[in-house]
């Protein structure tokens, strides 16, 4: 692994009326999400105090035995709200080997009524547990709502940088299906150190933009602790060029005080490749006994806005790698498939439905 210049943005700059103040900053953050994907953040409104009392609170209920958390585990939202059972999630390139986590998901923010109605597995109420931990709710909203907000300034400052109305991706997310994720690696045994297990295999996100706040190690004993080696955490692989073919991997570590912002397929796809959506991975330490817990934001585009490049990047390039257009919805429930939260299903959901009418109507 390598140590990269990739920039650190501040939100204050990013926000800042005095134009001659916030053309660095975009200037910045234009140049990270393109080579790198990712910019790490200051001047956020993440508490780090109330960031460890929730890990607190989830870290009590992710203690309880598996059939206590069975009835929020919800397959019939594709677990897109509630706790994730262990060895559910599957990455597109993983190769069928199941990420080594569980996690649990919740909206910041209601949802948009008609897009509930539409799209009822991706837009549905919350699920909280039953004893709820104390802190529990609060914090997960507290987190989502701070996470979300830093990303809409960074979404108009990354706008502006590219020529764009400041509005241009906000305004396209502003029905989106947005939620925030807690998640808990799990622990490797002794026979499964330095094997092809990973926390979170190799993936791009397929939102807009992800925030990542920091996590916390456990050791075998179960108390917080510096991450155990060089080898466990999070490595995200920048662009390809000539002297990196197959990108470079670079560890995601924020600087002190920082969130880690990255670039997801949605954005990649709008602005037609010139923006990176971040491949990263989460290694397992090279010891046995160690969890961690960790969070995450997604901004989504509205399920009921088109995705494909905008005009301002559409090059026969990018309709070629991006096309046809499709629905921002359409492209998450396909992506919930190939991932292994939805069934396959819920693919024939799709299009015209009522093929069998007429034979049903020929039979009378």
């Amino acid at each position: 692994m390598v140590e990269l210049p990739i920039p650190t943005v501040d939100l204050a700059d990013i926000a800042s009326a005095d134009a001659d103040r916030r053309k660095p900053a975009e200037e910045a953050l234009r140049r990270a999400f393109r080579q790198f994907g990712l910019v790490y953040v200051k001047g956020h409104a993440v508490d780090p105090a109330a960031l460890g009392r929730f890990y607190d609170a989830f870290r009590a209920f992710v203690a309880r035995p598996a059939d206590e958390k069975a009835p929020f585990g919800r397959a019939d939202l594709w677990y897109q709200r509630g706790w994730t059972p262990p060895n559910t999630e599957i990455a597109v390139a993983s190769g069928g080997q199941p990420d080594f986590k569980e996690c649990y998901f919740a909206a910041p923010y209601d949802a948009d009524p008609e897009l509930a109605l539409q799209y009822p597995e991706l837009y549905p109420p919350n699920v909280w547990p039953t004893p709820e931990p104390a802190g529990f709710r609060d914090g997960f909203l507290g987190l989502g709502r701070a996470l979300h907000e830093a990303g809409q300034t960074l979404l108009e400052g990354c706008a502006r940088s590219l020529g764009l109305p400041a509005d241009a991706f906000t305004r396209r997310g502003a029905k989106g299906a947005h939620v925030t994720r807690v998640l808990n690696y799990l622990p490797l045994r002794e026979d499964q150190v330095n094997t092809p297990i990973v926390w979170g295999e190799e993936h791009t996100d397929f939102n807009m933009l992800t925030l990542l706040p920091g996590g916390r190690f456990y050791d075998p004993a179960g108390k917080p602790a510096p991450k155990p080696d060089d080898k466990s955490g999070l490595f995200l692989r920048t662009r390809a060029d000539a002297d990196a073919p197959a990108g470079t991997m670079v560890r995601g570590l924020a600087p002190e005080g920082c969130i880690t912002v990255q670039v997801g397929q949605e954005l990649e796809i709008l602005t037609g490749g010139e923006l990176l959506a971040t491949p990263h991975v989460i290694t397992a330490p090279g010891v046995p006994g160690w969890s961690r817990l960790s969070s995450a934001h997604f901004v989504h585009m509205s399920c009921d806005e088109v995705l494909y490049p905008l005009r301002e990047f559409l090059t026969d390039a990018a309709r070629k790698e991006y096309g046809p257009p499709v629905l921002a919805g359409t492209y998450s429930m396909k992506t919930l498939v190939d991932i292994g939260l939805a069934p396959k299903t819920a693919i024939d959901r799709l299009g015209y439905r009522h093929y069998d009418r007429l034979e049903s109507m020929r039979a009378r």
